[in-house]
Formats: C-alpha cells, sequence, structure tokens
C-alpha cells in the first residue's frame, strides 16, 4: 500500500507511491456535486515507520501521499467538482505539522525527500486552484501549527474558528531550531503579504496567533463562531464554486492502477522502462512512443480514459522519478532514452494542442508540466542521450532542455539500421509547460540571448539533426560513432565519482536560470537549503533541538551565529 514499506521478490523493500481512497488510512473523501471535503483523520497507528505515533494529525510521507492522490483524482475523476473544503476529523486539533518524532528518527536523504514531495503536493493544490478551477477552503477547528498551518497556507481561504482557542503557528524557530521547511516563510509573506515585523514576531512564539489578530495580520481570512461555522463554510464554498472557471462536465475518467513489474534491477511499465545499474551508479529511463496516432476526437479520448498515452506516459514517468528519489538513494544519474515513432508523438502534442479548452486535455497539460518539474528538482545529475530510432520530439523534447548535459549522435551507428535521431519541436516547447520560475526551458537556456528561442521556434515542423540541433543550442554536444561510446563513458564514470552534496547544492542553483517567484523559492531555494538545515547538529546533533524534542532535556547549541 502506499505509505507503506513493500517488499520485493529478493526481499528489499520500496516505499510505494500509488494507492486510491479505499486504501487511505488517514483521509477521508467525500464529493457532492460540486463540492469535496477531503477531511484529515490521521491513524496514529498507521505510520510509514516503527518508532512514533502520528498524534494530533502530525503527518509523515504516507498521509503526503494520500494527499497527493486525493487531489490528483478530484482533478482527473471529478470534473464537477470545484470547490474543496479541507477540514479535521479530530477534536480541538486541525493539525500538528510534520511528526517530529519521525523527522529526528529518519535518515537525513528521507527528511528531504519527504520535504520535497510535501513541497510539490502543495504546490499541486495551487496549480489545481489555478489551472483547474477547484478552489480550496481550510477550516481550522483547534490547532494549526507548523506543517499544520503550512498545509492551510496552501489553500486559497482559511476560515478559523472564533472559540478563543483555536489558533495559528510556525513555532520551529522557538521549538526545533529549524525554520519552517515546506515553505512556510515564503507562503506567509508572498503569497499572504504578512508584514514582515508581524511575520518575524508570529514566527518567533510556540503559542501562535488566533481570533481577530489572526484576521488584522492576514494570516486568516476570517473568523466565525462555533455556532455560526458550518453556515459560513456552506456560504464562502457556495460563492467560490459560483466563481469558479471548471468547466467540465459529465463523468471524469477513473486513475487506474497503474501496471508495472518491479525486480532487483528494473520496473517495467506499458510505456516506461526503468533500467538500475547500481555498480555505475545509473538509472536509464526509456520512453516508448505511442504505437498509434491518438484518437481523432474527445470522445475517442474519453474511451480510452487513463491508458491514453498522453496520460499513462505521464503517470508512468512521474511514479518511476517518486520510486527513485526514495528508495534508490545511491543512484547518482537519471539517464533519458526514448524509442519509437516520432511522428505519433507529435500528433499527440496536436491532439493536445487542438483541443486545449477541454478540460481533461488542461487537466493532462498540466499534469504533464508537473511531472517536468518534478523531473526538475530531482537531486539527480539528469543526462539525455538522443540516440538513433530516439523521438525526443514536442513533450519528450522536454527531457533534453531539463537535463545538465545532453548528448546527441551524428548519423547513425555501423551496423544499426535505425534511422539517424531527430529532435522535433511542437507547440508544447514553447509555453504549456513552464518551470517553477515560469519560464519554459528554452527561455531558460537562452538567457544570454532570447532571440535563440526565436530561432529554435523557426524550426516548428522541421526535424533538426544532431549538427543542426547544436547549432541551435538545443544539445550540449554533437558526437559521431567514433567518439560517442568514449565520451559518454567518460562523462558518466566521472560525473559517478564526484561528491553528491556538491552535484545537488550546483545543479538546484544552476537549473533555476533567471527570474524568482514564490515557487521557485520554495522549490529552486529550498531544494539546496534542505540539504544543509537537515545536517546542522544545532537541529539533528545528539544535544539537538529534534533529538532533545519531548525529553525534558533542554537542547544545547553551537551559538556561533554563521
Amino acid at each position: 500500500m502506499a505509505g507503506e514499506e513493500r517488499r520485493l521478490a529478493g526481499g528489499a523493500t520500496f516505499i510505494d507511491f500509488q494507492t486510491e481512497p479505499s486504501r487511505y488510512k488517514h483521509w477521508k473523501l467525500a464529493v457532492e456535486g460540486d463540492v469535496a471535503t477531503l477531511i484529515m483523520d490521521v491513524d496514529e497507528n498507521g505510520g510509514l515507520f516503527e518508532g512514533y505515533l502520528l498524534k494530533l494529525n502530525s503527518y509523515d510521507l504516507g498521509v503526503d501521499i494520500e494527499l497527493a492522490d486525493a487531489v490528483q483524482r478530484l482533478r482527473f475523476e471529478h470534473p464537477e467538482v470545484k470547490v474543496v473544503v479541507m477540514r479535521s476529523a479530530k477534536n480541538r486539533v486541525f493539525c500538528a505539522g510534520a511528526n517530529i518524532r519521525m523527522l529526528a528518527g529518519s535518515t537525513h536523504a528521507h527528511k528531504v525527500n519527504f520535504c520535497k514531495f510535501t513541497n510539490e503536493t502543495r504546490n499541486g493544490m495551487e496549480d489545481s486552484s489555478e489551472n483547474s478551477g477547484q478552489r480550496f477552503i481550510t477550516v481550522v477547528n483547534g490547532s494549526a501549527a507548523g506543517g499544520g498551518y503550512e498545509l492551510a497556507l496552501a489553500t486559497d481561504h482559511i476560515i478559523l474558528a472564533d472559540d478563543g482557542a483555536s489558533a495559528v503557528a510556525l513555532p520551529e524557530v522557538p521549538l526545533l531550531a529549524v525554520l519552517p521547511g515546506t515553505g512556510g516563510l515564503t507562503r506567509v509573506v508572498d503569497k499572504r503579504k504578512v508584514r514582515r515585523d508581524h511575520a518575524d514576531f508570529f514566527c518567533t512564539i510556540e503559542e501562535g496567533v488566533k481570533g481577530k489578530r489572526a484576521v488584522q495580520w492576514r494570516l486568516v481570512d476570517e473568523i466565525a463562531p462555533n455556532s455560526k461555522l458550518e453556515a459560513r463554510i456552506a456560504e464562502r464554498a457556495k460563492e467560490f464554486a459560483a466563481a469558479s472557471k471548471r468547466a467540465g462536465s459529465g463523468k471524469g475518467i477513473v486513475l487506474t492502477p497503474l501496471k508495472r513489474v518491479i525486480d532487483e534491477t528494473s520496473i517495467r511499465y506499458g510505456f516506461v522502462t526503468v533500467d538500475i545499474d547500481r555498480a555505475a551508479r545509473i538509472a536509464t529511463i526509456s520512453i516508448k512512443a505511442p504505437e498509434a496516432a491518438p484518437p481523432g476526437d474527445i470522445d475517442g479520448m474519453m474511451a480510452q480514459g487513463a491508458s491514453f498515452w498522453p496520460l499513462q506516459v505521464a503517470r508512468e514517468l512521474d511514479d518511476a522519478i517518486l520510486h527513485l528519489r526514495i528508495n534508490e538513494l545511491e543512484t547518482a544519474m537519471l539517464v533519458f532514452k526514448s524509442h519509437g515513432d516520432r511522428a505519433h508523438v507529435l500528433a499527440s502534442d496536436a491532439f493536445l494542442e487542438a483541443n486545449k479548452a477541454h478540460w481533461l486535455v488542461n487537466e493532462i497539460r498540466h499534469y504533464w508540466k508537473r511531472v517536468l518539474k518534478r523531473v526538475d528538482v530531482t537531486s539527480r545529475t539528469l543526462v539525455t542521450l538522443v540516440e538513433p530510432g530516439s523521438c525526443f520530439a514536442g513533450t519528450l523534447a522536454e527531457l533534453v532542455f531539463a537535463a545538465d548535459r545532453s548528448y546527441m549522435l551524428i548519423g547513425t551507428r555501423q551496423g544499426d539500421n535505425q534511422p539517424p535521431p531527430s529532435i522535433e519541436l511542437s507547440a508544447m516547447n514553447f509555453g504549456p509547460y513552464p518551470m517553477s520560475h515560469g519560464l519554459t526551458r528554452l527561455e531558460s537556456r537562452f538567457q544570454a540571448d532570447p532571440a535563440d528561442v526565436e530561432r529554435a521556434e523557426a524550426t516548428l515542423g522541421t526535424a533538426l539533426d544532431a549538427e543542426q540541433a547544436e547549432e541551435l543550442g538545443l544539445v550540449t554536444f554533437a558526437l559521431d560513432d567514433i567518439d560517442w561510446d568514449d565520451e559518454v563513458r567518460v562523462f558518466l564514470e566521472e560525473r559517478a565519482s564526484f561528491s553528491p552534496d556538491s552535484l545537488t547544492g550546483m545543479e538546484a542553483n544552476l537549473r533555476f536560470v533567471g527570474p524568482e517567484t514564490m515557487e521557485s523559492k520554495i522549490f529552486a531555494r529550498l531544494t539546496a537549503w534542505q540539504n544543509w538545515i537537515f545536517q546542522r547538529p544545532n537541529a539533528v546533533g545528539e544535544e539537538g533541538a529534534l533529538r532533545r524534542y519531548g525529553s525534558g532535556q533542554k537542547p544545547k547549541f553551537d551559538m556561533t551565529r554563521v
């Protein structure tokens, strides 16, 4: 089950990101007309690992996996839903945030990957509100502390019970010697526009802020006494539904379980294959083009449902990336390859572009955007190899531009009857898939001269060979058959020998060229920052705050402030 460790035939365990509502331990999802209710009711005995209880609706990765699944299903399976109300089933507590004993006992890598997935889930909620018209309302009854308040911050509207006890808080500094780690500080000042001095006070007290002050300081949107709370929720839900741009009608499509086979060295899906070479520390992700052109109309797409190629391959790639992140920690590189008919990939792109006003096509396009963003912030070296028979065109070409390094073969290999590789761009490369900082990957790539983007766009409809692609700046190196094997081998071996934390810091800084947005602050900056914050002795040392939390002993800090 999702949020549980599963065991392979050989005895190895892995954390599974696949689940569905009937298997949820921690959330209840109910849909009534155009309003869905997500109720947080965390099973304190349902933690991912032993050694902690998920008391007070505190959460670990397993709780977030279910939330991410619920948000995704609301977008694809419920076109009628325009408002999502999030609330707690517990008395006098909304959510106590990330479980402290889990953080204290988990490995550094797990803490960072947990926070990253939490970031992506919260940003996915905001993306749903902005691009799917599903607005989120949080009802805070009791305490919303730390990550619990950060969850509320990711929604559009926060209603706080005015009962003299309910409060919102970000107490990480006075309690745990860390800063709000999943976007809390950023959303307080960038999204809710809380004044800096008010935020400073708020983030350095344990008890939080309640009542009228919470509204005055913009920490919540409104308060309501318990006697009027349900009526206020209904009123806001009706108001938000009336203003929603959600244009879905009829039935959604069921996100059926992915068909996959996982063994000790590979993961096999329908269109995605992952081969893991642990000795070389490389995972090779191969993507297969569709075997036929897309259906002729929307009805045909709806009939295919979750097996429609653009959706199925996005789900498979998403699952593969998450699996590699959390379960293959010593992997140094993700190497992307592709194969199949380039024309079918481009035909799928053309279908998505021609029908982008349809609610399901809109969801698929935005899902691809989120999957590619997940690739962008994955702490592995990203390499793309464009070889004979590849189909890096349109949407799949984004994996060339997302790579830290890309290599393309000139011509063919001796004795290989596959056609020479080519790259062909589509409308998908010029807007639908922005990165976290709002630029397309080509815009970010060509910061020195934006005219280079125009030159690339002028090639739409043209298959570009290796030398043309290199001249346009679309790949790092074009190599002939004589040099290919040695050049690629030397690069991969050298990269695998470098310090992984040095590479993470370098790649996280280099990948996001250009302006900064709230989302890129949360992702690009935080990716590098968290790699440091969770190794500080003041937080995780033997006498640090996380280790001594709940013990009755005060932490001992290194007071050197540099």
